[in-house]
């Protein structure tokens, strides 16, 4: 939906119209945060009950922040062993322990392997997406490059190389920050302004590459 400023007047476009209301000169600005497969499954190992990670936020080696579900009787000191996405293979050789609980339910947590999250992982989805995906490249956009978000910056779904060559040919400069994205999608009225407003729940993860700093500060 487009709304003209001038009249006040709603009208319903499509996204690839959006050339229609760029010029040359413009400057469209992208996050190329890439989405991890931040979602784990496994069991306790001190009672075999069931536990889900959500990993929002790498702070050290092997050491994340994260979610936990159920996480209040989740202490620390606590171990999971991971199970692996086809739930057969025990154990899977990664397992995370529980160093810290800290406000509004998140954990500091110590994985045994970073190197297993792309294995042992899944891509996190956001509850308004009520479906799994077959392929989960298509919740990254097309051009994700640096990994860490929880989410997809979702907006940039809608990008296609086609449009993006077009808007290129047509004049507007591009530029890329990698701006990671927290747990905000997941929770119900959340809204996150990692940039200009760093709220407890979205610590600011930003990075804007030398390349663009020029063309970002003119």
């Amino acid at each position: 939906m487009v709304l003209d400023r001038a009249t006040g007047e709603p009208e319903h476009r499509s996204f690839a119209d959006v050339l229609d209301y760029l010029r040359p000169g413009d400057l469209m600005v992208f996050n190329q945060s890439r989405v991890i497969p931040a979602r784990l499954f496994g069991v306790r190992d001190d009672n075999g009950g069931r536990v889900e990670f959500l990993l929002l936020r790498r702070e050290a080696d092997g050491v994340w922040e994260a979610l936990a579900r159920p996480g209040r009787r989740l202490r620390p000191g606590a171990t999971v062993s991971i199970i692996p996405p086809d739930g057969l293979e025990l154990p899977s050789g990664l397992s995370v322990e529980v160093l810290e609980s800290r406000a509004e339910g998140l954990k500091a947590v110590r994985l045994s392997s970073e190197t297993a999250i792309d294995r042992m992982g899944h891509t996190p989805l956001p509850p308004y997406i009520r479906s799994a995906l077959d392929d989960p490249a298509r919740y990254q956009t097309v051009y994700a490059k640096e990994p860490g978000s929880a989410a997809a910056p979702t907006a940039g779904l809608h990008f296609t190389p086609e449009l993006l060559s077009r808007i290129s040919e047509s004049g507007v400069e591009t530029a890329f920050v990698t701006l990671h994205v927290g747990f905000g999608p997941f929770r119900s009225g959340a809204v996150c302004l990692v940039v200009t407003v760093p709220l407890p729940t979205c610590p600011p993860t930003a990075h804007i590459h030398d390349t663009y700093s020029s063309v970002l500060l003119r």
